[in-house]
């Protein structure tokens, strides 16, 4: 089976940086599913439930899942895999199976057998003919390539972003987590409430929200030099390293102080390494999204994208434009959109640059 794999569209985005509501946009990754793929595996961060309400994502979605489930055909199936922007796709599931008793323990590729909800419906109904699969918290692709979206990241991650920052909190509350042997379930118990909550302030949202991301943003742009005010900006990084130190005192780390473009990355891709070492995912390759940076790269340290038990780690990207993070020119950037995976029968992830050729003017345009 031929599968295509792309992660963090962010469809209903109020920050409006989810590029596949634009026909334009989506017609080169129509085009790559018609190219032999049977699955299309929606790597988590599908829809945007945290800035705005359900019934924005699912406009914003229904295009896409339209002509995706078109071009797939009756035989094509659709994989949404939740991340933690679209949690609440699964949450009921989740849910529900405690709902007579202990559950069995939360395996590393669950497959919801029944609709958990209303939006699940409404998404299968307008990707007809093709199949539409809820997979949880990841997806074998094959016997030796395992996917899953990556937000069990943040609680391994050192950047302090707000996530990390709750992550950590939520820790100290629940227990840390084992050092081998984690599971699913001492993941979910940290992070699933922070986007209860978060989810639930988007259903009430008036017309300006757009979520914490945009005071994520500010805050790097500000510490890492890109950002205005720089007296204010002068004292702020003074601080900084001395508000760190402190959090990691309280035990809401680890975290460091370095938030470099070069650091980002780093970050991200020891934190994959960690997650999987720590839930012992017995694969040859391991594919994750979340942290929007496609990997590797040609230019990344080979030795960075592989563990020490020799599992070689990929992202798939994103297919949000987030100007603050990329240059004009295209894939300079590790960040620039429009990056998917093709996993086939035999031979390793082809990593795709499906929007290769688009420009940033076009992009705006889409955007605008």
């Amino acid at each position: 089976m031929s599968t295509l794999v792309v992660s963090d569209l962010h469809l209903g985005s109020r920050a409006r940086a989810d590029l596949l509501r634009d026909p334009a946009i989506r017609a080169p990754l129509i085009d790559a599913l018609r190219d032999g793929v049977e699955r299309l595996v929606l790597l988590g961060d599908a829809l945007e439930l945290r800035q705005g309400p359900l019934r924005e994502a699912l406009e914003a979605a229904r295009p896409f899942f339209a002509e995706a489930g078109a071009a797939l055909g009756a035989e094509g199936e659709i994989v949404l895999v939740p991340g933690n922007h679209d949690h609440a796709l699964v949450a009921p599931w989740l849910e529900r199976r405690h709902r007579d008793g202990v559950p069995a323990p939360l395996g590393l590729a669950e497959t919801a057998t029944w609709a958990p909800s209303d939006a699940i419906d409404a998404l299968a109904d307008t990707a007809g003919p093709a199949r539409v699969t809820l997979a949880y918290p990841g997806v074998w692709l094959r016997e030796d390539v395992y996917a899953m979206h990556g937000h069990y990241l943040d609680r391994h991650i050192t950047v302090p972003t707000l996530e990390r920052l709750s992550a950590g909190a939520m820790g100290r509350i629940v227990g840390p987590l084992p050092e081998t042997g984690a599971a699913p379930d001492d993941y979910e118990r940290a992070l699933a409430p922070i986007y209860a909550w978060s989810t639930a302030l988007a259903q009430h949202a008036d017309d300006r929200t757009t979520g914490t991301h945009g005071v994520s943003v500010r805050a790097y742009r500000m510490l890492s030099g890109n950002g205005h005010r720089p007296l204010r900006r002068r004292a702020l990084v003074a601080l900084f390293p001395l508000t760190i130190a402190a959090v990691n005192r309280a035990g809401l780390g680890p975290l460091r102080a370095d938030v470099s473009g070069a650091e980002l990355a780093r970050a991200g891709v020891r934190a994959m390494g960690e997650a999987v070492d720590r839930l012992g995912i017995d694969a040859a390759h391991v594919l994750f999204g979340h942290t929007h940076r496609v990997g590797p790269r040609p230019g990344d340290a080979a030795a960075d994208w592989r563990t020490p038990r020799g599992v070689q780690l990929w992202n798939s990207g994103s297919w949000v434009y987030e100007r603050q993070f990329v240059s004009t020119t295209p894939y300079e950037s590790p960040y620039w959109p429009g990056t998917a995976i093709r996993v086939d029968e035999n031979g390793p992830p082809v990593p795709l640059r499906v929007l290769d050729g688009v420009s940033a003017a076009e992009l705006n345009r889409a955007l605008s």
